[in-house]
């Protein structure tokens, strides 16, 4: 008999139908957090947390396979160097590092903010993968008994 990994059916069963929404919230706090409260980082956690949530409730190696832990690294690491190219294409545009090169929107419009929200699209991204991979690494070791970390 193969043994099952994580939770019972009926947390699994939740976990599948909350995951999506829980992740379409983190969006929607990412992708309007110069309007609201929220951003880049509260957007980031929430992805993150839901992620969590996939794998307490499958357990370690349907996790693996459904996320590409290969490929949410390689996210991570895209993420900072679209940080840095967008600072970098700021210079470009004779501003200065990090400074707003793209034109200001109308007020209260989801493209008001100029670069603001595309920031907001990288750090969610880079949030979202620094603190799942953190969780994801920690949770494969293994300490014996009155070991140390």
């Amino acid at each position: 008999m193969k043994r099952q990994t994580g939770m019972t059916l009926i947390v699994k069963t939740i976990t599948r139908l909350t995951v999506w929404l829980i992740i379409l919230y983190g969006f929607y706090i990412i992708l309007h957090g110069h309007l609201t409260p929220g951003g880049g980082f509260g957007g980031g956690v929430i992805i993150a947390l839901a992620f969590l949530n996939v794998l307490l409730a499958y357990g370690r190696e349907f996790t693996d396979k459904w996320l590409k832990i290969s490929f949410l690294e390689k996210l991570e690491s895209l993420s900072i160097i679209l940080f840095l190219l967008l600072g970098i294409t700021a210079l470009l545009a004779g501003k200065l590092f990090l400074e707003n090169f793209i034109g200001k929107g109308h007020l209260y419009h989801l493209l008001s903010a100029g670069t603001i929200p595309v920031f907001n699209i990288i750090i969610g991204i880079k949030v979202a993968m620094s603190l799942f991979l953190v969780i994801w690494i920690l949770s494969g070791l293994k300490l014996e008994e009155g070991e140390e970390a």
